[in-house]
């Protein structure tokens, strides 16, 4: 019995990807991979669902270095799609060769995204992943080349499927034709695709181009505001913010709260000037409980220092011009 390595999001492609290997006997094990951008909770329901093992692993570090200057750019937004597959299949051939599975394989389909997953951009994928010569996609496998994998009979290439372009029409009825009819949506929900999350990584990048990970799980919480080249103001939302900013930051980071008046956290990142520290202190007062109010004290506590402001709270217009989505 043959045993392949199969990347797993955990949208429909993969999970079909894995059910048409394990239709005709290989033994699959599923991997994913843990970043910022996307996580493994849904590969996790489709590996039990379907019943195979998954692997998880974080490269948050490593997948952030690539998405920073990736070798074969961006797509719409700010994901690298090529580069990333390319990434994930080099780190599961990693395993492979270690754990001793015969080969690797995904749910790409062919024609799916026009740029990612053209025929060409397979070929790169699997040439940049150093492992050419092992990857197999079971969903497009009978309109692309024969692969050694085919060739040597470790699947049967009758066996595996003809599936191209962007509808999902043909992997629902697979899907259901084998039982599966509770499927999961299609996609692993990659925030490099959305537009509002892409903003705020270009802005973040361009003002910090060193930003790490802990950077990059900020701009996942509240309201962003650039202030300056070197100033940005994050702003909670809702209580599950504020939590997520102190457990991001411990000790570090300049807090920002209104004195007197119920109010946001505030988040002060950077190396702000007095101008950005009023401008910071006039939105924060701005969402409190004190809009209303002439001048309001704001509070700033952090980094061996604790100070106050008296400012006007800002216009709710004047904070849209600093707002970053």
């Amino acid at each position: 019995m043959s045993k392949a390595l199969g990347l797993m999001s955990g949208g429909l492609d993969s999970t079909l990807a894995a059910m048409t290997l394990l239709r005709q006997g290989v033994e699959v094990t599923g991997i994913s991979f843990v970043t910022p951008f996307f996580g493994a909770a849904k590969a996790r329901i489709a590996a039990e669902q379907i019943g195979f093992p998954l692997i998880v692993e974080n490269i948050s570090d490593v997948h952030l270095e690539m998405v920073k200057n990736p070798k074969y750019g961006y797509g719409r937004n700010m994901n690298p799609c090529i580069d990333c597959h390319a990434m994930m299949f080099r780190l599961a051939g990693e395993v492979m060769q270690r754990e001793g599975f015969d080969f690797l394989f995904s749910g790409e389909v062919l024609g799916q995204r026009p740029m990612s997953q053209n025929a060409n951009a397979l070929r790169s994928v699997a040439n940049h992943s150093g492992f050419p010569d092992k990857v197999l996609r079971p969903l497009s496998a009978k309109l692309l080349s024969i692969t050694p994998m085919e060739e040597t009979g470790l699947v049967d290439r009758e066996r595996l499927l003809d599936i191209q372009g962007r509808s999902r029409k043909p992997q629902q009825r697979y899907a259901r034709e084998w039982g599966y009819p509770d499927f999961p949506s299609s996609g692993g929900g990659c925030l490099l695709t959305e537009v509002g999350f892409s903003n705020r990584l270009r802005d973040q990048l361009e003002h910090k181009p060193d930003s790490t990970v802990i950077d990059v799980e900020l701009l996942k919480v509240g309201r962003q505001f650039r202030l300056s080249d070197k100033a940005k103001l994050v702003l909670g939302r809702n209580q599950a913010d504020n939590e997520a900013m102190e457990r991001l930051l411990g000790e570090a980071g300049l807090r920002l709260r209104c004195n007197n008046f119920s109010g946001p956290l505030g988040l002060l990142c950077g190396q702000p000037d007095e101008t950005d520290c009023e401008l910071a202190a006039g939105i924060v007062a701005s969402y409190g409980k004190g809009k209303d109010e002439p001048r309001v004290e704001v509070l700033f506590r952090g980094e061996g220092r604790e100070f106050s402001l008296e400012v006007p709270p800002a216009t709710r217009e004047d904070c849209l011009k600093w707002i970053v989505s």
